[in-house]
């Protein structure tokens, strides 16, 4: 078990290392991130590089026994090479340059950059990829954070290139995109632009591949570095730090080229419900790749600096956060940063080690989490042990959100955590997977708003049924293909004759945050049917249009326009049941309806009884059950304690307590 923080000596004074690794020592520290934002320092100038700071740093931290793991410093160039090449800065879509003076300043398809970071990381990889205090390798530090999408020369010329990868021919990107429509259409890759600013909307079809592109071009960075560093004899394993559900990169894509994920997570203390949002992350991180164990490589100790307001956490909520990241897969707990920086735009981000110093609460907490991690036994690995798979998948996150649509204010995001909020409430398990990774491992699936469904996602979801899977699919799925275009024979082509409906039309309704006044239907209650065993919900933002060719109606709509007409339907292919539910209910409705298929999947809970505030996560043997600051609570669980060792028969937790039991 990883434990640790980012480590920046380059921010302190030499004299102040030996003590960093005296307190690291104390606090249970085994490994450091090391050198992320040091380009400036390792590099002063082009050709320059000043190691023997970093050489004793590193050789300090393996005296002490502290590992590292090394960063290769590319997420933020110095001044001299924006100084020397200002075409390495990245632009919006209005043109206007980001400069330097923050970080991330670089357009990821820029050669320019790409070469100065290349013969950065090849330094640095000559130089320490034998050396026995690097265990792991940090890549960049969060791609596309702050810049998600560059619109400069660079990558207009890149993204020339990429299409004429893609698409060969012309004409058939014009196909693709659909360019006869607008007099849009091209005579040859060179008379493409990115979609910068523009009159009116802009080609969806374009949109997508630029999503597309600058994930790519992200990737090729992450590429290009790893494998310089294997060039250079690195066998250690290589990972960047992912941010859980980013819209920017498809991290889906990403996971095979990374040895291991690691992520950054930074919950809410001022939302109460933040920890559903972390278990929701959690679980996604764990899902890229399940058969490896991943790593939170950032979370803070207490308060953060750059949401409106920062909450301090509860005392225990640090610990109860990180048990929630190991009970759901995790093999390293680290923080930013290990000691609170003295200036900067981050000097109010909380640290292991706080400028108060060592009498207080979080130094205390710090030091005993530390402690506990250390007794844990080796954890069971990457285990399938989730019976429900939620759907969600990049590119049809880009695809939902484009403009245009029957409805506009689409937040695809809010609604899959919705939908995950009623599945964690009831203490199941959830994997949240792609389309094509739908399985027989799983006994139910939820789709909600898969508008853009590839073949092969729904050869793998019909797969699915057939073979004896429940499929719950939410409205506006199965409206286009993976180009953003209509398929022949309407909409819901793929998933309409599983689920024996057809869909006419999607009965978009005003969003429930739309302004006061606004004209239009804003809800649409529903409510089951004689015999169905579904009780009655309020839907929002469709009321779809479906005929119910070949299904079983379980619940109608009892209001508004689709009054007297299906809103919930089920039919059986196959071993399997395959639903279509035509609106998104609110959070009451979507519990309603999860439990009316968990009950028909014979879904079991990880741990049965628990109140809302408990959560309970099974890796393997391995049962976590967190307290998250409400009343105490008497959990029914046996077997061994894995930090203390003691047989137990059931736990009692207070606020932010947990326990961590290996099953008998």
């Amino acid at each position: 078990m990883h434990y640790g923080a980012d480590y920046n000596p380059e921010q302190w004074p030499e004299e102040t290392w030996p003590e960093d690794v005296a307190r690291m020592r104390e606090a249970g520290v085994t490994m450091v991130s090391l050198g992320i934002f040091a380009w400036s320092r390792i590099q002063p100038s082009e050709g320059e590089f000043d190691f023997g700071w970093l050489d004793r740093v590193i050789d300090l931290l393996h005296e002490g026994g502290i590992a590292v793991d090394l960063a290769t410093a590319t997420a933020s160039p110095p001044p001299w090479a924006s100084a020397a090449y200002p075409e390495l800065l990245p632009q919006d879509e209005n043109g206007a340059t980001y400069w330097p003076g923050s970080r991330q300043q670089f357009a990821p398809s820029s050669p320019v950059y790409r070469r100065l970071a290349a013969e950065l990381v090849t330094a640095i990889a000559e130089r320490y990829a034998q050396h026995p205090a690097v265990v792991m390798w940090h890549v960049n530090n969060e791609y596309g954070c702050h810049l998600n999408m560059d619109f400069s020369d660079a990558a207009r010329d890149a993204f020339r290139r990429w299409l004429a990868d893609r698409y060969a021919d012309v004409d058939v990107l014009n196909a693709a995109w659909g360019t006869n429509f607008w007099s849009q259409r091209y005579g040859s890759f060179d008379e493409v632009f990115p979609p910068r600013k523009a009159p009116y909307s802009l080609n969806p079809g374009q949109m997508l591949d630029y999503r597309r592109f600058t994930s790519d071009m992200l990737l090729e960075c992450y590429l290009m570095e790893r494998e310089i560093l294997r060039a250079a004899g690195a066998t250690q394993p290589i990972t960047t730090n992912f941010m859980g559900a980013f819209k920017p990169a498809n991290y889906q894509q990403w996971a095979e080229h990374l040895d291991l994920v690691s992520d950054d997570a930074y919950p809410d203390p001022n939302d109460p419900e933040s920890f559903r949002a972390a278990a929701f992350q959690r679980d996604l991180v764990r899902s890229l790749k399940p058969d490896v164990p991943w790593i939170l490589m950032e979370q803070s100790t207490n308060a953060l600096n750059w949401r409106p307001s920062n909450a301090p956490k509860a005392p225990g909520q640090m610990a109860a956060l990180s048990a929630q990241a190991i009970g759901r897969g995790a093999d390293g707990i680290l923080f930013f940063q290990w000691r609170q920086s003295r200036a900067g735009a981050e000097k109010f981000h909380s640290a292991m080690l706080p400028h108060a110093g060592t009498e207080t609460r979080t130094w205390r907490e710090v030091t005993e989490l530390g402690a506990q991690l250390a007794a844990l036994p080796t954890l069971p690995g990457g285990g399938r042990d989730a019976p429900v798979a939620l759907v969600f998948d990049w590119e049809n996150w880009w695809a939902v959100e484009a403009s245009d649509h029957p409805q506009n204010r689409l937040d695809h995001l809010a609604v899959v955590q919705r939908w995950y909020r009623a599945l964690h409430r009831r203490h199941v398990q959830v994997d949240v997977v792609a389309p094509e990774r739908v399985d027989d491992r799983y006994a139910l699936a939820i789709a909600p708003l898969l508008y853009l469904l590839r073949d092969e996602g729904a050869a793998a979801l019909t797969s699915f049924v057939q073979g004896g899977g429940h499929l719950l699919a939410g409205p506006f799925s199965d409206v286009v293909d993976e180009r953003d275009a209509f398929r022949d024979g309407g909409f819901a082509t793929r998933l309409g004759p599983l689920s024996g409906i057809r869909v006419e039309d999607f009965g978009a309704l005003v969003p429930p945050d739309a302004a006061p006044g606004e004209p239009g239907e804003r809800e649409a209650r529903f409510e089951g049917v004689a015999g169905s065993g579904f009780g009655a919900a309020v839907g929002t933002l469709f009321a779809e249009e479906i005929e119910a060719t070949d299904a079983t109606v379980e619940a109608s709509f009892t209001s508004g326009r689709r009054a007297g007409h299906p809103a919930l339907t089920a039919r059986r292919a196959g071993r399997g049941v395959a639903r279509y539910l035509a609106t998104v209910p609110d959070e009451a409705g979507v519990q309603a309806v999860v439990d009316h298929v968990l009950a028909d999947a014979g879904v079991e809970p990880v741990v049965a009884g628990l109140p809302d505030h408990v959560e309970a996560a099974r890796r393997g043997a391995l049962v976590t059950v967190i307290n998250h600051g409400g009343d105490p609570v008497d959990v029914v669980v046996r077997g061994t304690d894995a930090v203390s060792g003691e047989e137990v028969d059931g736990v009692r937790l207070g606020a932010f307590d947990w326990a961590m039991v290996v099953g008998r």
